[in-house]
C-alpha cells in the first residue's frame, strides 16, 4: 500500500509548497479538497474543468515530484434540508466527480448526508435510537424518500464516469457503520462504497479490524483514511460516547482524535494494515490530522513515522516454504 495525507492540514501553503512538505515527507500521494467543508485550497475547480492547459499544469506539479492524487474530496450533505446547502453540496460533488474523470482520479470522497425528518425540515436529523417510533418512523422515510433515490441515481453518475465514491463513516451522518454503508451500497451500485476511518469507529465500540473484514469481503472499501482516536473511559463514565462537548475540552471529552499511534497501540495498527492488505485493499493509506494537542507539522510528522514502521509496500511473496 502507499502512504498519502489528506492536503487540508496544509490548507495555508500554496499548492507547490505544499507538494514539496509532502514529498520531503517520503509520502506517495494526496487527497485533495474540491469543496464542502474541506474547502478547495489547492484546486479551483471551476478553472480546471474549463481550461485542458491548466488541467495538465495541475497534474503535472503533482507527477513531477513522483506523486498522485488518490482521491478528491468534497464532504458536505447533499441530502440536507436546507435547500441551498444541499444545492451547493450537489453541484461541487457533480463537478469533482467530472474533474476526477479528466485527471485519472479513481476515488471521489464525501459524506452520505443526513436529511430532516420531514419535507418541511430546517435541519438535518440524526435518529439514534428505535423508541419512541417517531425516531424509526423518520429514519425509515428518510432512506426511502431522501437517501437511497439521491445515490442511486449519484452512483449510477459516478459509475458512467469511471469514479468510485468513497462514503465516511461518520456519525451524524446516515451511513456512519458497516450495516449502513453496505445497505445503501444493496440500495444502489458499487461505485459506492467507503473511505474507511478507524477513528469514527473507535468511539462507536466498532473495532475497525472487524469492519475492515466486513467490508473488505464485499468489495467496498475504496479509500482509506488513518486517523487515531484516544478514548478516556473516566469521562466516558461522566458524558458517554455521544460527547457534544466542543473538540477542544480535550481534558473532559468522553474521546479526543489523535494522529496515529497516540489513541492506540501500534500493534493494533498493524492490525489494521494487515487486515487491509488480507482482505483484498492495496491503495492508499491517507493520513488525516485533527489532533487537539498538537501542532500540524508534529502531528503529520508522528502519523508518517508510525505508519512507516507498519505498512506493507511490497507484494505479498509467492509462498516459498509450503
Amino acid at each position: 500500500m502507499k502512504l498519502g495525507v489528506f492536503t487540508v492540514l496544509f490548507a495555508d501553503k500554496k499548492l507547490e509548497d505544499m507538494l514539496d512538505n509532502v514529498k520531503d515527507a517520503g509520502l506517495d500521494a494526496v487527497e485533495i479538497g474540491t469543496g464542502g467543508n474541506p474547502g478547495n485550497a489547492h484546486c479551483q475547480m471551476d478553472e480546471l474543468l474549463e481550461n485542458r492547459e491548466k488541467r495538465k499544469e495541475f497534474k503535472d506539479k503533482i507527477e513531477s515530484r513522483g506523486l498522485t492524487i488518490s482521491a478528491f474530496s468534497c464532504h458536505d450533505n447533499p441530502v440536507s434540508p436546507n435547500k441551498t446547502q444541499a444545492k451547493a453540496s450537489h453541484e461541487t460533488f457533480i463537478k469533482t466527480v467530472r474533474l476526477a474523470e479528466m485527471l485519472d482520479v479513481p476515488v471521489v470522497n464525501t459524506f452520505s448526508g443526513t436529511p430532516g425528518s420531514n419535507e418541511d425540515s430546517k435541519y438535518p436529523n440524526w435518529p439514534v435510537t428505535p423508541w419512541p417510533t417517531e425516531y424509526s418512523d423518520i429514519l425509515k422515510w428518510q432512506w426511502e424518500e431522501k437517501l437511497i433515490p439521491y445515490w442511486k441515481e449519484q452512483g449510477q453518475f459516478a459509475e458512467d464516469h469511471g469514479v468510485k465514491v468513497g462514503l465516511e463513516l461518520h456519525a451524524g451522518f446516515l451511513v456512519h457503520t458497516p450495516h449502513t454503508m453496505l445497505k445503501l451500497r444493496e440500495a444502489t451500485n458499487h461505485a459506492i462504497g467507503a473511505n474507511l476511518d478507524p477513528s469514527h469507529l473507535w468511539w462507536q465500540g466498532i473495532d475497525p479490524v472487524a469492519a475492515i473484514k466486513i467490508l473488505g469481503k464485499a468489495d467496498a472499501i475504496h479509500h482509506f483514511h488513518a486517523k487515531d482516536t484516544y478514548i478516556d473511559q473516566d469521562n466516558v463514565n461522566m458524558y458517554g460516547l455521544t460527547d457534544m462537548q466542543p473538540y477542544g475540552e480535550v481534558q473532559t471529552r468522553a474521546w479526543s482524535f489523535r494522529s496515529v499511534g497516540y489513541g492506540h497501540s501500534m500493534q493494533e495498527w498493524t492490525n489494521i494494515v494487515s487486515a487491509l492488505r488480507t482482505y483484498g485493499y492495496d491503495y492508499v493509506i491517507s493520513i488525516e490530522h485533527e489532533d487537539p494537542i498538537m501542532s500540524i507539522e508534529e502531528g503529520f510528522h508522528a502519523a508518517v513515522k508510525n505508519l512507516k514502521q507498519v505498512n506493507i509496500s511490497e507484494p505479498p511473496a509467492a509462498m516459498w516454504w509450503a
